[in-house]
């Protein structure tokens, strides 16, 4: 039963996190464009980009795409907890990361 336990978390917390992470590109997509009137740059590693476009751009991402993924698996592993009972594999006190 642990191991059907494990694979279950396990594609919940894959299918939350790519979701979350997805729906929050989209709509930094969007954002940026509203904002600076134009495309977010498609790769911030080009010399045409200017630095701080650059860096602006990869914080951003980086940071909301994270946070986002982040209360996704949380709302996920409270979603496991209240179908089974437990914390998830991983999530409980004493588990190996």
């Amino acid at each position: 039963m642990a191991s059907d336990s494990s694979k279950v978390w396990t594609v919940m917390s894959l299918v939350a996190g790519l979701g979350a992470a997805a729906v929050t590109r989209k709509l930094l997509d969007r954002s940026w464009k509203i904002a600076a009137g134009k495309n977010p740059p498609d790769n911030p590693a080009d010399p045409d980009v200017s630095l701080g476009e650059a860096v602006m751009w990869a914080s951003l991402t980086g940071a909301m795409v994270a946070l986002a993924r982040m209360i996704a698996q949380r709302r996920a592993a409270n979603y496991y907890t209240r179908s089974t009972g437990h914390l998830p594999p991983g999530l409980r006190a004493g588990d190996k990361a």
